[in-house]
Parts: C-alpha cells; structure tokens; sequence
C-alpha cells in the first residue's frame, strides 16, 4: 500500500516537471531567437573610429554622430538601430561615431550640436537637417532626397588639410585634459599645480619649438656672414665705391658754392666800381660848371 502511494506521487512529480518544461520550452527558444537578433543587430549598425573613417569616403553612408550622456541622442538611438535594419536593403551603410572617444572625428568634421547626422556618397558629404523618424530616413534614401542639399566645400571635407589640422588639434586638446585628470585624480596634484605644469610645458615647448624654427632657416637661407672671403672683398669694394662717390658729390657741391661766391663777389665789385665812377662824374660836373659861373661873371 505505501509503495504504491509512493509510485503515484513519484507520477504526479514527473507529470507536473514535465508540464513545466513544456511551459518553459517557447519562452527559452523565443529567448534564444531574440538574443541571435540582437547579436546580429551590431552588424548592421557599423562604428567608425579615428581608425578605420577613411571607409566611407567609398559608397553610400549615413552617420550618426552622438555622446552617451546627451538626452537627444539616447531618444535617436532606437530610431537610430531600426533604420540600421534597413541598410541592406537600401544598399547604404549606417553607422555611428562616439564623440567622447573619438575627439579627431569631432574635429574633423566640425561638430558643434548633437546628435548631427551626415550622409556621404563617395566622399561628398551633407548635413542632414530633416526629421529624425525612420520614416523620414527611409524616404531621404530611397527618394535621393539628399541631391537637394549643398555639399560641404573640399576646403572643410574631413579629408582637406585645414580639417586634418582641426582633428590633430582636438587630439591634443583630448589628450590635454586626460593627462590634467590623471595629475588631479590618481597623482593628487591640485588643480594650481596642474595649471602651472601645463603653462611651463607650454613655455618651454614654445621656446624648443622657436630655436628649431631658428636653426632651419639658419639651414635653408644661410647668413652672408658664412660666406667665402669672396663676399667680404666684394663689400669693401662697394663700400670704397659709396664713399668715394660721396667724397666727389661733396667736392661737386664745394665747387658750385666757390663760383657761387666769386660770382656774387665780382658782381659786388662791379656794382661797386659802377658807383664810384658815376659819382666822380657828378663831382667833375659839379667842379667844372662852378668855374664856368666865375668865368662869366
């Protein structure tokens, strides 16, 4: 009798362990189906890097450009990962580009708002302004919407000089203020101490930078004062020449100032010798008509 009862209760807990994993069996597969999805989502949705951006200067590319911590992008991000889906089918690529760690990408393409969106079609790139609906997405590719809008000039694509200059900048900038957290936070210098190691690296650099400059000019253009002892005969030769041509000028101009003097001289003379021979005139006439007067009288 009690083995019997234990054989049905040993039935009934198979039957119940079997009803649960009946019970379990399609929320497991559905599980294994939404996780291979999710796998396979990252695909789809490509991460461009300061490594690998020269990738979309070659077909047709929509970016997203985003930060973790900006409430607008984690609104577009879900949007964002449907309209990926949809690349194969559209024949362009999706992806998206991190600016908190990729600060070159940020530089070199002038990122000022978030979340900016670009589209690319081999190495053009416009700033999509629409709205940000996987509708709208859709319709701006399907439709070649982007045709519309202006190009961005080869002077600011992120492959140009000047935008290679700006993401080397924003490098630097980067690098910058991880070394300043890394003095503040984990050597504990205070944040004075950081400003005043960075202001003398600055000086210092600037310094090294100058007499670099120096020396290369010094190379490429060398002073005459290296020269052969060619140069220095030569500017004694001309130098003897300016002043012997400066001694005849002065002697020219003495010259002129003498005739100018004799000049005014003889005519002094003259004037003078004119004066006097018409005043003993006058007295001779005066003499003779007295004797004259006497004569008659």
């Amino acid at each position: 009798m009690a083995s019997s009862v234990r054989y049905k209760a040993r039935e009934t807990r198979s039957l119940l362990q079997f009803k649960s994993f009946l019970v379990l069996c399609p929320v497991i597969v559905a599980s294994c189906l939404l996780a291979v999805s999710v796998a396979a989502k990252p695909d789809n949705l490509k991460v461009i890097t300061d490594g690998n951006w020269e990738e979309i200067l070659t077909g047709e590319w929509m970016i997203e450009f985003f930060a973790p911590w900006c409430p607008a992008c984690q609104q577009l991000q879900p949007v964002w990962n449907e309209f990926a889906d949809w690349g194969d089918d559209l024949g362009v690529n999706i992806a998206k580009v991190d600016v908190t760690e990729q600060p070159g990408l940020s530089g070199r393409f002038i990122i000022t708002a978030l979340p900016t969106i670009y589209h690319c079609k081999d190495g053009v790139f416009r700033r999509y302004q629409g709205a940000r609906t996987k509708d709208d997405f859709l319709s701006f590719i399907d439709e070649k919407k982007w045709q519309s809008i202006e190009p961005i000039s080869s002077w600011f694509g992120p492959s140009s000089f000047l935008m290679n200059m700006m993401s080397a900048l924003f490098k630097l900038s980067m690098f910058i203020r991880q070394c300043h957290n890394y003095l503040t936070e984990q050597v504990g210098i205070p944040v004075w101490g950081s400003y005043v190691i960075f202001a003398l690296a600055t000086l210092f650099s600037g310094l090294a930078l100058g007499l670099v400059l120096v020396f290369i000019a010094d190379f490429v253009f060398p002073s005459r004062r290296f020269s052969s002892s060619a140069y220095y005969h030569k500017k004694y030769a001309v130098e003897q020449a300016r002043l012997l041509q400066q001694l005849e000028e002065e002697q020219e101009a003495d010259g002129e100032e003498e005739e100018e003097d004799e000049d005014e001289y003889g005519g002094r003379a003259e004037k003078w010798q004119r004066r006097s021979t018409t005043e003993a005139a006058v007295r001779k006439r005066a003499v003779g008509g007295g004797g004259e007067e006497e004569e008659d009288t």
